[in-house]
């Protein structure tokens, strides 16, 4: 642990920000990387040990920003831990989708995954460090959003090109799919249904959605040393959504048990 630096980013938002917390426990130091400067300051403040936590505004999709950032982390320490966290979805269907939409999307939940890695490369190779890129069940199959969706498919596949090609150097690339999970994000779908979550969950083999924290604990184990062994697979933290769904097994089936 001594000296040891993980680097989450998006880690002002709900997600990040438990990811950081989970990291603390195996982590000297964990750098949490935003745009958002208020929403990060406020994010730190509520983790609490400031000596451990160490805020960096950056724009994760500007290569000249991530190679200072790159710059003054690893001034503090060896780097073992990458978490591309940082995402947004926008439009909810193509027909919404606008080219710009579609860049946007493409930029900020691929590209700049990619940007991170090629930033922290060198110190992930000497420290023979993990690779964790948080996609989502989006990029498994189809639930809305498609620039999200398809962003997040390639983000998928990038983290197997990097576990291929990386891992004679000892990087672990491996990515998280969550399901749903109640963060800011669903604030605006909540207020207008506040339905929405108890509806969701009928979807769910565990009849519940995922926490920020559920999410955070599978970031923490692939990025330990008790998933040595594991690199270039893609865990969904769903609740059983992409298992499949009891009604629908129960409609082909015409069995009561599911």
């Amino acid at each position: 642990m001594t000296g040891s630096v993980a680097v989450v980013t998006g880690a002002a938002g709900d997600i990040g920000r438990a990811i950081a917390r989970r990291l603390a426990d195996s982590h000297a130091l964990v750098a949490l990387v935003d745009i958002d400067a208020d929403a990060l300051g406020k994010a730190t403040e509520g983790l609490g040990s400031t000596s451990q936590f160490l805020p960096v505004v950056a724009d994760v999709t500007d290569p000249a920003d991530l190679a200072g950032v790159a710059k003054q982390i690893t001034a503090l320490g060896s780097v073992t831990t990458l978490v591309n966290n940082a995402g947004a979805a926008r439009a909810v269907s193509l027909h919404d989708t606008t080219p710009e939409i579609w860049r946007q999307d493409a930029t900020l939940n691929l590209e700049a995954s990619f940007l991170m890695f090629r930033a922290f490369e060198d110190q992930l190779k000497a420290s023979q460090g993990s690779l964790v890129n948080i996609a989502s069940v989006n990029g498994m199959a189809v639930f809305g959003h498609p620039a999200y969706s398809a962003a997040k498919a390639g983000l998928i596949h990038l983290t197997r090109l990097i576990a291929v090609e990386y891992g004679k150097f000892g990087i672990r690339a491996n990515a998280v799919a969550p399901g749903t999970v109640r963060t800011q994000a669903w604030e605006a779908r909540a207020a207008a249904n506040p339905q929405v979550f108890e509806e969701a969950k009928r979807w769910y083999a565990l009849r519940r959605i995922a926490s920020a924290e559920d999410v955070a604990n599978a970031v923490f184990f692939l990025s330990s040393d008790q998933a040595a062994a594991i690199t270039g697979v893609c865990l969904p933290v769903d609740c059983g959504l992409t298992a499949g769904q009891a009604e629908l097994a129960r409609t082909f089936s015409q069995s009561e048990h599911y």
